[in-house]
């Protein structure tokens, strides 16, 4: 070993990573940092293979993936699935977005909403929803009284904050953003502009994603007079969907959620994207998906149709007279799968 690696190596055993070196030698501080770093990275490097980071091991951005799974496992929601995928591999694969994307995912129960924002975590993390770079906020239960708003804004200001400066390509989803106290979303707006940074910290790189039944009813009734003219769902378009969710949140009377929020006023929601009701066909897929899941049997083909009627007949339907639509679309039929089956 020559005398500059044998310096070099002492000044490694000396070296914190992450504190200045002191070193008697003069001249030798640029040396002490080099070495530093040189610490502090290979630190990083094993730490990160066994522990979470906010790197490409554990961000995997796979839209291959992505594409794939919402072609699989997401159900008679052809308006999704496509502009999805467009707007996340848009986002993720821009070195320098201009702004954080938002997602605005509406419509009727057990539609696809929380199981397409798993599929996005899913396929953007490793480990999915149990990320540390995955946040889901269920409003419910994080913001359940309205009289304490000046309270809940600090803490929703301090969660996105601390959660960004870990990590840019962070995923928040909130959960009944419908139910928030009026107000509340206010908050997050500078997040979601189009500053290059605040106090910082760049939140361009953040994804956020609302989950809401709001609009749900204009969006069934839409779907139900397409149906009465004979028209294909498949057929349905976005842009008229996207006019009729922008007339639902002019009429709307509450005064929380997204829709009097600045969000909305000041255009920050890249996308507004609208779940239609789930017509038996599509219930009758997600029932034989929760057979084979659930291991009754193994695989799709082998599946009786009686039984898949038998559940069938454990759902509500609607309207009353057409009987065309899930009233609780897919959400139910794990639990009535099992009373068919384990009964």
């Amino acid at each position: 070993m020559n005398l500059h690696s044998m310096l070099l190596y002492w000044l490694f055993l000396r070296c914190v990573p992450g504190v200045l070196c002191l070193a008697p030698i003069p001249g030798i501080y640029a040396v002490g940092a080099a070495v530093t770093s040189f610490g502090i990275a290979s630190f990083n490097l094993v730490f990160c293979r066994f522990y979470e980071c906010c790197d490409d091991r554990w961000i995997v951005n796979n839209i291959t993936g992505l594409q794939i799974d919402l072609k699989k496992r997401l159900y008679g929601q052809h308006l999704v699935q496509k502009v999805v995928t467009s707007h996340i591999q848009g986002h993720v694969r821009t070195p320098d977005p201009h702004k954080a994307l938002v997602l605005s995912f509406h419509g009727p129960t057990g539609t696809g909403k929380n199981h397409v924002s798993q599929i996005v975590a899913e396929m953007l993390y490793k480990k999915g929803l149990k990320s540390e770079n995955v946040r889901l906020i269920a409003v419910t239960k994080e913001f359940p009284h309205a009289e304490m708003v000046p309270l809940y804004k600090d803490q929703l200001r301090e969660m996105i904050e601390k959660q960004v400066k870990k990590c840019g390509q962070s995923l928040f989803i909130f959960d009944e953003v419908d139910k928030m106290p009026g107000g509340l979303l206010d908050t997050i707006k500078p997040y979601l502009d189009h500053y290059e940074e605040l106090g910082g910290v760049d939140y361009r790189h953040a994804i956020f994603v609302f989950l809401s039944n709001a609009g749900g009813t204009a969006i069934t009734q839409y779907a139900l007079d397409q149906w009465k003219e004979g028209s294909h769902r498949e057929d349905i378009k976005l842009a008229a969907v996207e006019r009729i969710l922008a007339k639902a949140a002019i009429n709307s009377e509450s005064q929380g959620g997204l829709w009097h929020s600045e969000l909305i006023s000041k255009h920050l929601v890249t996308a507004f994207l609208p779940f239609l009701p789930l017509e038996r066909t599509f219930v009758r897929q997600c029932i034989r998906d929760q057979l084979v899941l659930k291991r009754h049997y193994p695989s799709l083909e082998e599946i009786p149709e009686v039984i898949v009627e038998e559940v069938m007949q454990e759902l509500s339907f609607y309207p009353e007279k057409e009987q065309l639509f899930s009233v609780t679309g897919c959400k139910r039929v794990p639990e009535k799968v099992d009373l068919v089956m384990l009964s």
